[in-house]
């Protein structure tokens, strides 16, 4: 996936419409590749995690583009989830895969 340029101030309305468009062309791309949507719809990001990602990206770039700690990232995170209550429980749920991953 292509990470989309972001609009400061942009809302979350809009981040989300973004990401569905992004989505929908990887279904699109895939489709006419000729896999099979019943063996990777399963593996794509949701509308809400790809819009997590893409503000994680966003905060990176940031932050001179270093990769960050897995203690950087837990806080970037719960960052974009105080920043965006919306996102919450996508955040929290996308933080138990990355511990659960880890451990």
């Amino acid at each position: 996936m292509t990470s989309l340029p972001r609009r400061p101030g942009a809302s979350l309305e809009l981040l989300r419409a973004e990401a569905h468009d992004e989505l929908q062309t990887v279904v699109h791309e895939r489709l006419r590749e000729g896999q099979d949507p019943w063996d990777f719809m399963e593996e794509l990001p949701t509308v809400d995690e790809l819009v997590v990602w893409m503000l994680r990206a966003e905060r990176i770039r940031e932050d001179g583009e270093r990769t960050p700690t897995p203690a950087r990232d837990y806080r970037v995170l719960r960052q974009i989830a105080l920043d965006h209550p919306a996102l919450t429980p996508t955040v929290w749920r996308m933080l138990g895969r990355l511990g659960a991953d880890a451990g």
